[in-house]
């Protein structure tokens, strides 16, 4: 059933596109008075599945779905009809009419496919709007995931304030700057001061030769620690967390955010600690391990922009 929906989804859809273009090609022939035969949502070889004649045209639907067409008097088109052309021109045929009011009638699919498709975008807009993430919002910082940005001067906890005199509005936007500022300066605060650090001039070979060994983002919005999985053979699979517990706090230090808990999972490798994690807007304190490589071995997947929205981090 699902997929009878789907298929009548597709071609209701491309029924609608067919007739709109096919449509442009119409009005711009009847404006400059050329007969139109026919005017047909799909093809039609040897029967139509419906048809109706109202004036000079016979309007259809043909049994073959791989698009439409309108006859105009005068022109060779889909159906090959060169009968017509053997008489001598007449004033409603389209070879009779002056070339730019051809050049329209050709035209007028095409025309009508690209004011469309800035409706389309333009309604999208209007009922969705443009959804980005403000730099602004980032009160606490990017998250500096890669060593090549450390290098670079960038800090974890850095706000991004201009880029070569440029104030950023968008987080991307910001992020792509520094991808592209090679030799210019950049303005973060840091520990509530502003802070100019000197870009290196050669930062996009540098990109490039990083990026050979190593994937995933190089900076991003810092995100908190919610535990998505635990395995079984973890350290703490027995321990009492669980998927969807979002960790605020490691032996009663309060943490926002994943980098600060990595900072600290470093200092106490080895080592048992009490972990405070939020449950269903409950505090819960739980004993855990940290591997000997810093770990809580335990997953988290980062949250998309909207999530981190409904969480209060992010505007």
């Amino acid at each position: 059933m699902k997929l009878l929906i789907q298929i009548g989804q597709l071609l209701l859809s491309l029924s609608l596109l067919i007739i709109l273009h096919e449509l442009g090609h119409f009005v711009f022939a009847r404006l400059f008075r050329a007969r139109v035969e026919k005017f047909y949502l799909f093809f039609n070889p040897w029967f139509s599945l419906f048809k109706i004649k109202k004036g000079e045209t016979e309007y259809g639907i043909g049994w073959l779905p791989l698009g439409g067409y309108v006859k105009i008097s005068g022109m060779i088109d889909e159906s090959m009809d060169k009968e017509q052309l053997n008489q001598p021109p007449q004033p409603y045929e389209f070879r009779s009419k002056p070339a730019w009011q051809r050049l329209l009638i050709m035209l007028g699919g095409v025309t009508v496919n690209l004011i469309l498709g800035f409706l389309i975008y333009t309604f999208i807009l209007f009922v969705w709007g443009e959804r980005y993430l403000p730099n602004a919002s980032l009160k606490d910082g990017v998250w500096v995931q890669d060593s090549i940005l450390y290098r670079a001067g960038l800090r974890t906890g850095d706000k991004i304030i201009s880029v070569n005199g440029n104030i950023p509005v968008n987080f991307r936007d910001a992020v792509e700057e520094l991808f592209y500022v090679g030799g210019g300066k950049v303005v973060v605060n840091r520990d509530d001061r502003d802070t100019t650090l000197q870009w290196p001039t050669n930062f996009v070979g540098q990109l490039a030769d990083y990026n050979i060994h190593h994937k995933g983002d190089f900076i991003s919005p810092r995100i908190p620690f919610i535990i998505s999985r635990i395995p079984d053979t973890s350290l703490n699979a027995n321990s009492g967390l669980k998927v969807k517990d979002k960790v605020i706090g490691v032996d009663g230090h309060p943490i926002k955010y994943l980098d600060e808990f990595s900072s600290m999972a470093d200092t106490l490798k080895g080592k048992n600690v009490s972990l405070t994690v939020e449950r269903e807007k409950q505090k819960h304190n739980i004993m855990t391990h940290i591997s000997g490589a810093g770990l809580l071995e335990v997953g988290y997947d980062p949250l998309s922009y909207e999530e981190l929205g409904k969480l209060g981090y992010y505007k």
